[in-house]
């Protein structure tokens, strides 16, 4: 192993370890390029962090953490702001290679500032399938008005985002991703589940509605996964989403770290406005609370009822037959 490097970064000075240690075998890709790698997203990456895991007790005190109660663990744990390139240069040497960010800023835990869905495809099924559940997601979204941003895991599926930024609770947006979940297995129960039971996922794509809670985390846009290969949770487009799953094509969907840095450098960040899009997650009666099974099925049901078309802009015309379908089949 080569001896440690002593490097400063914004007034922070930093022993960084290991460098030449290789952590994608399949690649050779080396610990010292994961911290390139994670320097150099960095101007992209941090506004997206929030805070994440446990900070540990050798942590240097510049290190700024947020206590927060965890009622499974009985106890205040400390979680890591990771709201600067020190703080990430020193969270990749620890060989942290994942980040994994809550959905609400510290300073308001009860509140997420997004809902998630996260589109886990059971083998056979890849991403192409994810693509085509990922559109059916938007869709409905696309109903009420609200915009969602999609990106890949960097692992298996894909994730669609809907910024919200606006007053709410982990109770009204796991209750209404759970709704959207059901009415898409309704719809689709060929292709998509809602239940998380590995039994019931093959060659299916699972809608993991269940991220949307105060005590979970989720994987960051631009975070490398632990992955043979070092594939990165990566922001695309909806006509990338589109041409992937009209070429069924799942290495399009398919970005390893030096993809996306020069994605990033051309496109510029593609999820800068999850930070900063206000959007009222709709009032749905009956959803928040409800216990009663015959009313639960009813509840995805409710969601396309109430729901009020709206068109998308001229570039996604192409996909209006798609849609009309979609929504005629809603009974809108």
């Amino acid at each position: 192993m080569s001896a440690p490097t002593i490097v400063e970064v914004q007034g922070r000075k930093l022993k960084l370890t290991n460098l030449d240690k290789v952590l994608y075998p399949a690649t050779g890709f080396t610990k010292g390029q994961v911290v390139d790698y994670y320097v150099r997203i960095a101007p992209y990456l941090v506004p997206h962090l929030f805070f994440e895991k446990n900070a540990p007790m050798h942590r240097p005190d510049w290190v700024k953490t947020a206590p927060i109660w965890s009622e499974s663990n009985h106890r205040t744990i400390h979680f890591i702001l990771a709201n600067d390139l020190p703080t990430l240069v020193w969270i990749a040497n620890l060989a942290s290679i994942e980040l994994h960010p809550s959905l609400s800023l510290a300073a308001d835990i009860a509140t997420p500032s997004m809902i998630v869905f996260d589109l886990d495809p059971g083998p056979p099924a890849n991403i192409v399938q994810c693509a085509q559940v990922g559109i059916w997601v938007r869709d409905i979204f696309d109903h009420f008005g609200l915009q969602s941003f999609p990106k890949t895991s960097g692992s298996k599926g894909l994730q669609i985002y809907v910024p919200l930024n606006t007053k709410t609770s982990y109770e009204q947006t796991k209750s209404f991703a759970h709704a959207v979940a059901r009415l898409l297995e309704h719809e689709h129960p060929d292709l998509v589940v809602s239940d998380m039971k590995k039994a019931v996922r093959t060659n299916k794509v699972f809608v993991d509605w269940s991220q949307n809670d105060e005590h979970k985390t989720t994987i960051s846009v631009y975070s490398l996964r632990a992955r043979e290969h070092p594939t990165v949770s990566t922001p695309v487009t909806w006509d990338e989403i589109e041409q992937a799953l009209k070429k069924k094509d799942a290495e399009r969907l398919v970005f390893e770290a030096k993809d996306v840095l020069a994605r990033v450098e051309k496109m510029g960040d593609l999820f800068e406005r999850v930070q900063k899009l206000k959007q009222k997650l709709p009032q749905l009666a009956g959803l928040v609370g409800e216990s009663d099974t015959q009313k639960e099925a009813d509840e995805g049901i409710s969601i396309a009822a109430q729901a009020e078309v709206r068109p998308r802009p001229e570039k996604d015309k192409k996909t209006a037959k798609g849609k009309a379908a979609t929504a005629k089949r809603r009974k809108l």
